[in-house]
């Protein structure tokens, strides 16, 4: 039953959720845990016990590598099986190698900012100084636990290209740069059609003001 919108909006925490049964159902490349529980309502009362599947993934860390003296983007595209076997389906244009910002995952006890800089370095060959934090966001909350902490950072990118990342995680990573303006352009054109940089650079249009002229 729909009910009367509540100016003071109910206020939820850890006891508003009982798990009822917990068990880990596949270790792999991915972990996928199992379980059962409820929740309080905002009447007051209890669901009902329901099943979910959650993705359990430590946090990640992706970086804007700007250059404003060039007003210039480095961005990185690498295979993404996911995007692939949804086009494929689908019958769409092959999407399997998207433009996407430098990106990576918070290994045991590492600040936010160490692993901007070494994703950077690894997937792009470029170290950037003056990060900026940017945001912090859930990709995927009704089925991952999965937090993006996003940054921008300062770099030259006169002399970026390539192809880098680590062999032992099969990275095979081609660095572009791109004006600012194109970077905008492909957001409207589909070109650029991923959560993680459609956020970044949206700020980043909030924000390019403010960074030149404090950057330069």
């Amino acid at each position: 039953m729909t009910q009367k919108p509540n100016q003071d909006s109910k206020k939820f925490d850890d006891k508003d959720v009982e798990i009822i049964f917990r068990s880990l159902e596949h270790d792999g490349f991915l972990r996928i845990e199992h379980l059962q529980l409820r929740h309080r309502l905002f009447s007051g009362e209890w669901s009902e016990v329901f099943k979910r599947e959650l993705h359990l993934k430590d946090p990640a860390v992706g970086v804007l590598l700007f250059d404003p003296d060039q007003d210039a983007l480095l961005l990185v595209r690498q295979f993404r099986v996911g995007m692939f076997i949804d086009a494929s389906r689908h019958g769409d244009q092959v999407l399997g190698w998207p433009l996407e910002i430098v990106a990576g995952m918070v290994d045991n006890a590492e600040e936010y900012e160490e692993v901007a800089l070494r994703e950077s370095k690894e997937e792009s060959n470029c170290v950037p100084t003056d990060l900026i934090k940017i945001c912090e966001y859930y990709n995927s909350p009704g089925i991952s636990n999965e937090k993006t902490i996003l940054f921008c950072g300062r770099i030259d990118s006169r002399n970026a290209g390539g192809v880098y990342g680590l062999a032992e995680e099969h990275e095979d990573i081609e660095v572009r740069v791109l004006t600012y303006t194109d970077a905008m352009a492909f957001i409207d054109t589909g070109e650029i059609n991923n959560a993680m940089t459609i956020i970044a650079l949206q700020w980043l249009q909030l924000h390019r003001e403010e960074l030149l002229n404090s950057w330069n």
